[in-house]
Formats: C-alpha cells, sequence, structure tokens
C-alpha cells in the first residue's frame, strides 16, 4: 500500500517531474496501490520515488522493525495526527501539536488515557499483563473515555436519505 499524507503530496507537487503525476494518476493501478488491494514491485516504488525525488520508503507501508521505518512512521504521524519533534529541557522529545485542534484533542485523550496505565504499572498497581491488555486491546478497557460505535459511511448514507 502506498502511503500519500496531505503535507506529502504539497511536498511531492513541487518536485521538477510534476508533470508525470496526471499520467500517474489516471492510472487505476495507482488507486489500487492506495488501497492496498495491489502493491507496487519494488523497483516500481524505486521509479516513482525517484520521480518524486524521495526516499522509497516515504511511499510505503514502513516497516516498523527498522529504524528507518520508524522515523519514517513518525514524519507521517506529524503530518496526519498532529505529532511534533521538539526539545524539552535539552532532550529530544515527540509531542502533540496544539494547533492542529481537531487531530490534538483526538489524540491528547488517547495519550492521556495511555499515561495513566502505564503509571499505574510503574506504579505496581497493575501487572505487566494488565498492562500489555490494556494496550493490545485498546480501547476496549479504556475507562477514561466514552466509545460508541459509529455506521459505516454507506449506512450513514442510507439513513440521511
Amino acid at each position: 500500500m502506498l502511503l500519500f499524507s496531505c503535507d506529502f503530496l504539497a511536498f511531492a507537487s513541487s518536485s521538477p517531474a510534476l508533470f508525470l503525476l496526471p499520467l500517474i494518476g489516471r492510472d487505476v493501478r495507482i488507486i489500487q496501490y492506495e488501497t492496498g488491494s495491489r502493491s507496487p514491485r519494488e523497483d516500481l516504488v524505486g521509479q516513482l520515488a525517484g520521480v518524486l525525488e524521495v526516499s522509497p520508503n516515504a511511499l510505503t507501508v514502513p516497516d516498523i522493525d527498522s529504524y528507518i521505518g520508524i522515523a519514517h512512521t513518525l514524519f507521517t504521524l506529524e503530518d496526519l495526527h498532529a505529532f511534533k519533534i521538539d526539545k524539552l529541557n535539552g532532550e529530544l522529545c515527540i509531542r502533540l501539536d496544539s494547533s492542529k485542534s481537531h487531530a490534538y484533542m483526538e489524540m491528547v485523550a488517547i495519550f492521556n488515557a495511555w499515561q495513566k496505565e502505564a503509571e499505574k504499572f510503574r506504579n505496581g498497581e497493575i501487572t505487566k499483563e494488565q498492562y500489555d491488555r490494556w494496550r493490545y486491546r485498546y480501547p476496549e478497557f479504556d475507562t477514561t473515555q466514552v466509545w460508541v460505535r459509529v455506521p459505516s459511511q454507506e449506512i450513514s448514507d442510507v439513513l440521511n436519505e
């Protein structure tokens, strides 16, 4: 699956090879790549990255088992979910950018719930197994927020007709 954030597309649109994007955009394969129903060959990803003047890692789902993959995951989180690299008391940190109001509000609620569970674990109030269960089944065991099921877009469209 290819990943494209709005910030990435704005960056890519400044590429000298911009004239190729309309040609690529008309190809149904690109839509299949974006939706994950088809994956491009590694050499094709390399060629597309070359045209856009970016790393192939910027176009694919990152391998979070590698440091480069983690870096590209963080770059995407910066583009899409209000994450921001910063320094706090001279140390590097990742924080939430409050200027991205909707993403910030969503993420701060999740981070607050996570921080509370992590603190319970550090203080010995819950076991490692309980902490892992909370993380791996999130949001099922999150008691800090009210979670509701939202109907799919198709059902919502039918109900609104």
